[in-house]
Parts: C-alpha cells; sequence; structure tokens
C-alpha cells in the first residue's frame, strides 16, 4: 500500500474541493446493502436446484436442504467427495434503490471467496478470485439497473483446479503431491490459496470446501470509504520524549483527491491531533502519530494471570472543510513484546523468550486448529467456549496453526478481552510451494489485508511465515534430490524472506517476525534461512513426537528453550462419538475406527504406549471393552503430555549440559474439527478430555513437579509464574495402594522461590524415603505432595508421583465408588465414596454439555465433592440418569 507522505506529485492534486459536490456543515451518509442471506445455488449440470445461506458453503447447503445426511457421519467424508469434483454457481437478485445508484462510487464487497471463483453482475464479468484469504472488492456504480440486479458468482472445484496449477508447474515438483493414504484426502492443496487442511490433514476428513463464506455487501459513497482501520501503540524508552506514540492507519478509499483534516483522540488519556491530510483519488493507506501525555496513566495489556487487559477508546474523525466524511471508533490497548534471542552464560545457542511490558513471559497453552470443516457453523458459542475453556485451564497462549484460516474477527477480539497471547502462523504448513509470479501476488495482497485486519490486536504477540516448512527442507521430508535442493531453497526465500517477511516489517514494527517454527530464529538467518539442524534444542522453537518411547521417562523429551509442538493421540469420549456412528462401529477393530484414524498406525501406537502403565481392558462385553479402551487412550495421554508439561515447565530456570531455559510449553492440540482420535484435549462440541482437566493442573501459577534422576533419587521443583516471591515448602505423603489412609508425611525446610523461577525443595533418594515409611515399597506405594507457605496455606495444586506402573502396584483394588449429585444455590454437585485408592477417577454424564471442576483425579480420601457447571438446563434426577464414574481397575 502507498505512502501518501513519501512522495506525492503535488502536480495531480489539481482536484481540488471545488471539484467535489458542495458540502457544508453536517457527514457524509454512506449507503449499505447487505447481501447476505439467501441466495440460489446449483451445480454445472443444473440437476440441483437448492436455496443456500450466505455466508456459507455447498456443504452446508446440501445438508440444510436435506440432499445429504451430516457429513461427519460414519464414511460420508468419503461418501461426498462428488461435492468438491463439482462446479458450482451462487447467484441472487437485490435492488438498489436510486439513494445508492446516485452515488459517486458503488462498491461490490466480498469479505471471504472461498476459493476459485468469477463474479458476474447482470451478465458482466467483473472479476476472478483466487484466494480464500483475501478481501475482494468491484467497483459496480456504473453497471446497477433500475428494479433486479442479478449477482453470480460461478465457483471452480477447488481439486480440479489444484490439479490444473500443479500440471501447468512442470519445470519441477511442488511436493507433497499427495497427502498419505492414511488420510484419504486430495492432492496439490499447496498450489491453491485456500485452508490447506480441508484437503485432510492427519487428524482431519477431507471437506474441500466452496462458498461465499465471509459476508457480501454493497457500499455507496460520495467522498471515501474506509476500508481498514489499525493502530498500533508504539514504546520508546527514551523519558526525553513521550515514551508511547500510538500509530494508526486509515486505509481509505476516496472518490476524488482532496485536502481535509484528520483528527485522532484518546479522550481518556488526554490525548489528540488534528493533522491537515491531502486524500488521494483511489485506495491509499494514511498514517498518524499521535503521541500519548498521560504516561503514567496509561495502563498496560497483560497476558491471562499476570494482570488485567484494558482497553482505551480511539476516535477517529475526517473532514472535508467543516463536513465531517468520516467517524469511527474502536478499542486500543498497551502493551510491548519482544523476543529475546541473546547468549545464555553456560550454554552455546541463544535464549528463545518473550517479554510482556519488559517481563519474561513463559508461554503456557496449546496449538488452535480450524473449529470446524464447515466455518459458517463455527458459532459465537463454540468459539467463546472453548477459548474459555483455555484460560480456564490456566493457559495464557495459543499457537494458531498455518494450515487452517486466519481466524475471525470475534476469535481476536475474546483473546483480547480473556489475555489469551496469539503466536500467528501464516497460512503455509507442511509443503513447498511455488512461486509464480501470480501466486506470489495473491500472497502478497493476503498478507497485506491480514496483517492490516489483525495488527490492533495485542493479543498477537509474534508473525511466523509457515509450519513446519523449514525443517520440511532442511531434514529432506520430500526427499528431493541434492542437486534441486537450491532450487527449493531459493523458492523457499523468495516466499517468505522477500515476500511475507518484508511486507510484514514495514505493516508492522511492533512484533517479532518469524519465517517458520520450528525454527532455530536468529540462528536460521545465519544459516541463510534454512538451518542444518531446525530442531536443535539450543536455539528458536522445537517441535517434538515420539509415540515409540516410554512417555513417562522424563529424559526422552528434548531440553529445548521453547517447546511449540508436542503431544500423544486419544480418543474421543463415547458420547461424542455415537451420533456420528452405529452399534457395528462401536468396537477399537471396526472399519469405522480405522477409517477415523488418520495418522498411520495410530490405533495401535496408542495402545502400544498405553501398555506400558497399564493393563489394557479385556472385557467380554464388546461395547465396554471399547469405552473402556476410549478411556484407557485418554488415560494415556493425558500421562504422557503431563509429563512431558511438568518437564518443560521445570527447565526455566536452569542449564543441563548447555540446554534449558525452556519458556514455552504449547501442546498439540486444543480443539478438535470432527470426532475423531487426534492429539487434541477438547473433543469436537467442547467436551474436555482428561488432558485438559490434567491442564489446569499442570499449567497452574504455582505447581510442585516431582521425578526421578538417574540415582532414583526424588527430586520435587517449586515452579512458580508469579510476579512476587514465596516462602515455601514441600509436603510429600506417602500412601499404600491397598490403604485410603496414609503411611507417614514428610515436609521440607522452607525455601524462598522466586518469582519467574523453579528450582528444587524437595530432595531424598526414593530408598531412604520408603525406608522411613513403615513396610513401603516401590510396588506397594506412592506419592502426593504439594506446597504451603509458613502459616500451612496450600500454593497450587496436590501433585503425585508413582513408584511403579499402576499395572504392576501391589494391593490396587476396585473401590466400588459410589456417587450422589445434588443441586444448591450455587449449582450442582456430585459427592463421591471410595473403598479404596482410586487412580484416574472420571466422572461422564453422556450427552450432558457441562465440565466437571475436577476429573480424570487420583482420590486417596474416602470422600469428596465435585461441582459440575452445565452448559444447558439439567437436573438431578437428569444428571443421575447419566452419570458413569470409571476408575483404573474398573476397566480389568
Amino acid at each position: 500500500m502507498a505512502q501518501v507522505w513519501t512522495s506525492l506529485n503535488w502536480g495531480l492534486l489539481w482536484l481540488v474541493v471545488g471539484v467535489l459536490p458542495a458540502f457544508s456543515s453536517g457527514e457524509e451518509q454512506r449507503l449499505q446493502l447487505s447481501l447476505n442471506g439467501k441466495w440460489r445455488l446449483s451445480n454445472s449440470n443444473g440437476s440441483l436446484h437448492l436455496p443456500a445461506e450466505v455466508p456459507g458453503c455447498v456443504h452446508s447447503a446440501l445438508q440444510r436442504q436435506q440432499y445429504i445426511q451430516d457429513p461427519y457421519f460414519r464414511f460420508n467424508d468419503v461418501m461426498y467427495r462428488w461435492i468438491a469434483l463439482d462446479n458450482w454457481t451462487y447467484t441472487t437478485t437485490f435492488t438498489a434503490s436510486p439513494q445508492i445508484r446516485v452515488k459517486q462510487k458503488a462498491l461490490l464487497v466480498f469479505d471471504g471467496v472461498d476459493t476459485v471463483a468469477s463474479v458476474s453482475l447482470n451478465g458482466i464479468v467483473l472479476g476472478k478470485t483466487d484466494n480464500m484469504f483475501r478481501r475482494y472488492d468491484f467497483s459496480v456504480r456504473d453497471l446497477l439497473k433500475d428494479g433486479e440486479n442479478v449477482l453470480e458468482v460461478a465457483f471452480l472445484s477447488p481439486v480440479l483446479y489444484a490439479a490444473e496449477r500443479r500440471n501447468a508447474h512442470s519445470s519441477y515438483a511442488v511436493p507433497p503431491e499427495c497427502p498419505p493414504d492414511v488420510q484419504k484426502g486430495e492432492c496439490h492443496v499447496n498450489f491453491i490459496r485456500k485452508e490447506q487442511s480441508s484437503f485432510s490433514w492427519d487428524w482431519g476428513p477431507s471437506f474441500p470446501t466452496m462458498g461465499l463464506w465471509k459476508g457480501v455487501r454493497l457500499e455507496a459513497f460520495d467522498i471515501l470509504q474506509l476500508v481498514q482501520l489499525s493502530s498500533l501503540p508504539l514504546y520508546s524508552p527514551d523519558r526525553s520524549l513521550s515514551q508511547w506514540r500510538l500509530q494508526v492507519e486509515l486505509l481509505v478509499d476516496a472518490v476524488q483527491s482532496f485536502h481535509g483534516k484528520v483528527e485522532i483522540s484518546v479522550s481518556e488519556l488526554n490525548s489528540k491531533r488534528t493533522a491537515p491530510t491531502t486524500f488521494l483519488q483511489g485506495k491509499f493507506n494514511y498514517s498518524f502519530t499521535l503521541n500519548i501525555n498521560q504516561i503514567r496513566e496509561v495502563k498496560l495489556w497483560w497476558p491471562s494471570g499476570l494482570g488485567d487487559q484494558p482497553a482505551y477508546l480511539l476516535t477517529v474523525r475526517a473532514f472535508l472543510g467543516t463536513f465531517l466524511v468520516l467517524h469511527k471508533e474502536s478499542r486500543v490497548f498497551f502493551r510491548t513484546v519482544e523476543l529475546i534471542q541473546e547468549p545464555i552464560a553456560g550454554s552455546p545457542g541463544l535464549s528463545f523468550y518473550f517479554r510482556i511490558n519488559g517481563r519474561p513471559v513463559f508461554l503456557k497453552g496449546s496449538n488452535w486448529i480450524p473449529a470446524h470443516s464447515f466455518q459458517d457453523q463455527v458459532t459465537p458459542a463454540s468459539l467463546r467456549n472453548l477459548l474459555q475453556s483455555a484460560v480456564d485451564a490456566n493457559m495464557n497462549a495459543l499457537r494458531v496453526w498455518g494450515g487452517g484460516v486466519y481466524e475471525q474477527d470475534l476469535f481476536y477480539d475474546i483473546c483480547d478481552e480473556l489475555g489469551v497471547m496469539v503466536w500467528q502462523d501464516f497460512m503455509f504448513a507442511c509443503a513447498m510451494y511455488p512461486t509464480e509470479d501470480d501466486f506470489i501476488q495473491t500472497v502478497r495482497e493476503e498478507v497485506v489485508q491480514q496483517v492490516q485486519r489483525l495488527k490492533s490486536h495485542p493479543s498477537i504477540i509474534i508473525w511466523s511465515g509457515n509450519n513446519e516448512n523449514e525443517a520440511a527442507l532442511a531434514t529432506n521430508w520430500f526427499n528431493i534430490p541434492a542437486s534441486l535442493k537450491p532450487t527449493y531453497v531459493k523458492d523457499y526465500v523468495t516466499l517468505y524472506v522477500n515476500n511475507i517477511r518484508r511486507i510484514v516489517q514495514q505493516e508492522d514494527p511492533s512484533r517479532p517476525f518469524l519465517v517458520s517454527s520450528p525454527t532455530n530464529g536468529a540462528e536460521s538467518e545465519q544459516e541463510g534461512w534454512v538451518a542444518a539442524n531446525p530442531y536443535d534444542p539450543h536455539y528458536g522453537d522445537v517441535h517434538f513426537y515420539s509415540y515409540f518411547l516410554d512417555c513417562w521417562d522424563w529424559k526422552t523429551f528434548p531440553r529445548t528453550r521453547f517447546a511449540s509442538e508436542y503431544g500423544f493421540q486419544s480418543w474421543p469420549s463415547f458420547s461424542t462419538l455415537q451420533p456420528v456412528s452405529v452399534q457395528d462401529d462401536w468396537s477399537y477393530s471396526s472399519n469405522f475406527s480405522s477409517h477415523r484414524q488418520h495418522h498411520e498406525d495410530g490405533n495401535h501406537l496408542m495402545l502400544q504406549q498405553a501398555a506400558l502403565h497399564f493393563i489394557l481392558p479385556n472385557s467380554t462385553f464388546p461395547l465396554k471393552r471399547f469405552t473402556d479402551t476410549l478411556y484407557v487412550t485418554q488415560v494415556m495421554q493425558a500421562e504422557c503430555v503431563k509429563t512431558q508439561t511438568e518437564f518443560y515447565r521445570r527447565s526455566r530456570s536452569e542449564i543441563i549440559e548447555g540446554k534449558g531455559h525452556t519458556m514455552g510449553a504449547l501442546y498439540w492440540q486444543l480443539n478438535d474439527i470432527w470426532q475423531a482420535p487426534s492429539w487434541s484435549s477438547i473433543e469436537f462440541g467442547g467436551k474436555w478430555k482428561m488432558l485438559h482437566h490434567f491442564a489446569q493442573n499442570f499449567f497452574a501459577a504455582v505447581l510442585p513437579v516431582g521425578f526421578e534422576d538417574d540415582d532414583d533419587t526424588l527430586l520435587v521443583y517449586a515452579v512458580s509464574d508469579l510476579s512476587h516471591d514465596l516462602e515455601l515448602r514441600a509436603v510429600v505423603t506417602v500412601y499404600s495402594w491397598a490403604d485410603l489412609d496414609s503411611v507417614c508425611t514428610l515436609t521440607s525446610s522452607p525455601l524462598l522461590v522466586s518469582g519467574g523461577s523453579a528450582g528444587v525443595i524437595y530432595k531424598q533418594s526414593v530408598a531412604a524415603l520408603l525406608a522411613g515409611c513403615g513396610h513401603c515399597t516401590r510396588l506397594t506405594c506412592l506419592l502426593t505432595f504439594h506446597l504451603q507457605d509458613e502459616d500451612g496455606v496450600q500454593h497450587g495444586p496436590t501433585n503425585r508421583h508413582f513408584l511403579c506402573s499402576p499395572k504392576d502396584a501391589v494391593g490396587l483394588q476396585r473401590p466400588n465408588i459410589t456417587a450422589k449429585v445434588q443441586e444448591d444455590e450455587s449449582g450442582f454437585t456430585v459427592s463421591l465414596h471410595s473403598a479404596a485408592v482410586a487412580p484416574f477417577v472420571w466422572l461422564d454424564v453422556g450427552n450432558i454439555p457441562g465440565r466437571f471442576s475436577s476429573n480424570g483425579f487420583l482420590m486417596v480420601t474416602r470422600n469428596t465433592t465435585v461441582k459440575f457447571v452445565a452448559w444447558r438446563p439439567t437436573s438431578v434426577g437428569e444428571l443421575s440418569g447419566s452419570l458413569t464414574v470409571t476408575t483404573l481397575t474398573d476397566i480389568y
């Protein structure tokens, strides 16, 4: 976008105020006609004609009109492949009022077209679209008719288009050609600018969508239209100047050039500026700087758990003489973000951590994928529920993964409000990409538009060019011959460095930019942007997955600076699978179970990992065996991710063998796109898996972490994300598997735990610990531990450490838990009574939406009570009738 301050040709300014219509005081009346709502939809041969909602897509329209079943039902992802192989046309008619038609300019605006289409009005082709992530507008004033106007958007099959683009790129291949067979997907998705996972992924189905996935409208105006308003608070540590400068940018579409003025103010901070401005004919970006006068009164936006998220009201007005031609208000937030990559004493490499408002912050969270295959079915309620669930599990960050979509405005608004930091990928993932001029050009416009749309959000703390493409190229995922690697490196640098990075740094100087994830960051840059080993734990961020090694052994995990992806699969609960399956499917070895698993050998790997520590379900009743197996996969996943995350959290303050200072743990993945096995901690529909309940504890602000070192010594670390210090002691309690009464309790000396640190607070050999506790052995006993201050007040959750695999535990018995549901003024509670120690107590109320305050827990007391928060009206009777309680011994 042009900057009007750089090289104005003043000779063009003969178009002055006198050429415009005469105005006195008042305000320009812009007119807008929404074209959302009912359209008509037809396929290429005219055999199907049906109503369709806009925003929406072809699949949603077909389902609403009952031409197809639920696309998620059983094998329908394959059965409905024909939809994406056809061409489809959306048509609507509208009447443009005389008031619209007499305006100086009229634009048809499409906020999102998915994806390759030709747009026509009254039989005249306005233009073509080829990018799901771009806004398109077309000037139509002279084409509007009195009476009915016919608008038509003709879509090409994205699958066939991608194949045609691949075939046209004949000089060399751009891998991968197709996804693995297990994903049952479509090919050449890297040749089309649409949601990459819509052609399938290892956690999702293949539904290559078509449609008008965002709003459509007609805009008419006489003087100018504001296309985009963005604001960037920029901080300067120089106290001789105003420390905060607010950079306000207006993307304006003006009918003619004219001289006016722009007024910008943040009244609550007593800051205001009026700037003479020459608006040029056409679409240009105008930048203004507002110095914030009330330095000490600026309230900062903080991540969740570290402070509040205050906003200020920014008002922008533009005038032609005394005539108001623009009036816009938006929220503005003040915060700084730095990505610190600097040498660490006693370690090779560089640090990698974020400083928010000058304070180092450990990022705790997960990775976000599209919440539905069909974006029109992502409701505000479901979006808020997922993001609130993240915060309620003590997360402060999410990574918006690069194979999905740039999320809708509401997503980022909620993140701003809740204090959720966003690591924002650009939408390129696990592939090489072409670099033809037209591809680069549409990507450039995509990047400009998305950065301008999103950069006002304080929640976004970093831009990242792609997901795993540096690693794919460096470690040769696609078997590229060595002689051709320079060609692909050149394409990589062209796309991500010379174009995306350059645009982002020009448009948004307030945030760091990484070319890829994982990456060695500054070191990758030194190596020509593609490092020899982008997984080097001494630099940047790391993605790490290992399904064959024992996940209970923390030594199998890399001690990295920042873990931005890691995880293990599990199956969702039976209540989530039931609506999309039939009785024949309810077996772990069924065709359905195999079909839903899109990760090679994934179902076997889950049981293989679980069998290391648990007795696998062996019921002779098929349905019980199936539901028990779903349960044990969730236990396995939760325990694996707990072990790995706690390892990263306790590594924040130490360097061991040159590695450590871990400052981020974002497990893969938060949410699901359909009802299937995946790495998620929240099932499709919002139900928390056991992992998400575990995350509520292992992401707690204050956390005790226990593990054994190579010498069989038990260490308990105190981890604190707080800004203040605490004096704490560890309390370790020993229990017998066979008895609910504790065997003994050991307490450490008090120790000062600094805010933002992790360190050892208790250390003792397991042999010595057990020797002092009666007749305990590794097979007969287990440990719990917590942190408390000198007044006996507990800080953080109670944690536990198993001295042996539960499958080897001696004395472990069925607890025969009884449950009673009650309701009072505070809501529903479930009172549990147990006859024995009960590991992994799991409460489930079937398809009643809601969540328990605690779940998947170890019960070492006879009685405990948990709350249930219902997401729809229910009753004690309904909950009691639906409630099941499962523990580890119940599946034997």
